[in-house]
């Protein structure tokens, strides 16, 4: 099984560009393929990576719940192939976007079907980066769970710190079999301060590290450039190596 990471925050924080830094970092250091999950019902992963969205894992279950199976087609092999429709090739990494949730009632064997293909095909992977919707709402539904690395990512804000922290409590509290959780905070126009340190450690939390804000990042970010496409020397991009090195296997 693939080395595990998954992202988790408070909206706004970065977590999607931080994902995007990490992809980056995993490719360049020939750590592929990596395979990119977005879990984010609002998925905006593939503009980070550059890459424009055709199918979703959500499309394909909600095909099969409505009955479009084509004639002559039994709907595990119709799902079996919308699934891997749904798996986005670029050089050095896959992406594969989980699009809408399940919605109103349960449809045990489309989701049995999910689950195992999704199972199947993270076993070609040395590595798969997860990234996530914004607050809590993906460790409830224990869609992240059995993970390697969970990183928090959080703004200098305390409303952002907050959530991260509790989020970071809820996963040990919902025993979601985590195995390492850090707290990144992104976009810091300053080192953090000891108070924010004390909050930190007396969490059980580990301080991963500090990605400064950039106006180039930023800039990307605003006019919908992939952010994977960032100088090697970028401030922000160098520190978030920094990171990545000192915390991915």
């Amino acid at each position: 099984m693939p080395v595990s990471i998954a992202m988790a925050g408070k909206g706004g924080t970065g977590k999607t560009t931080v994902s995007g830094m990490l992809i980056k970092y995993l490719v360049g250091q020939g750590k592929g393929p990596v395979l990119a999950v977005d879990a984010d019902a609002n998925a905006n992963l593939n503009e980070v990576l550059g890459l424009e969205v055709t199918e979703t894992v959500g499309n394909a279950r909600e095909e099969m719940k409505k009955g479009i199976v084509p004639s002559g087609m039994t709907k595990n092999v119709f799902m079996s192939m919308k699934l891997e429709q749904a798996v986005m090739e670029e050089e050095g990494f896959d992406l594969v976007v989980m699009g809408q949730p399940e919605g109103a009632g349960c449809y045990c064997a489309a989701n049995t079907l999910l689950s195992g293909f999704l199972e199947r095909l993270s076993g070609n992977y040395p590595y798969l980066v997860m990234d996530n919707e914004a607050g809590m709402e993906h460790l409830s539904r224990l869609t992240t769970k059995n993970v390697d690395i969970l990183l928090i990512v959080t703004d200098t804000s305390r409303r952002g710190l907050q959530a991260g922290l509790r989020i970071h409590k809820l996963a040990q509290d919902l025993k979601l079999g985590v195995g390492k959780s850090y707290i990144i905070i992104n976009q810091a126009k300053s080192e953090p301060n000891d108070e924010v340190k004390t909050m930190i450690t007396d969490a059980g939390l580990e301080l991963a590290g500090v990605i400064p804000a950039d106006e180039e990042v930023y800039e990307f970010d605003l006019n919908g450039r992939p952010t994977i496409d960032i100088n090697a020397d970028n401030p922000a991009l160098k520190a978030a190596y920094s990171i990545f090195e000192r915390i991915i296997p």
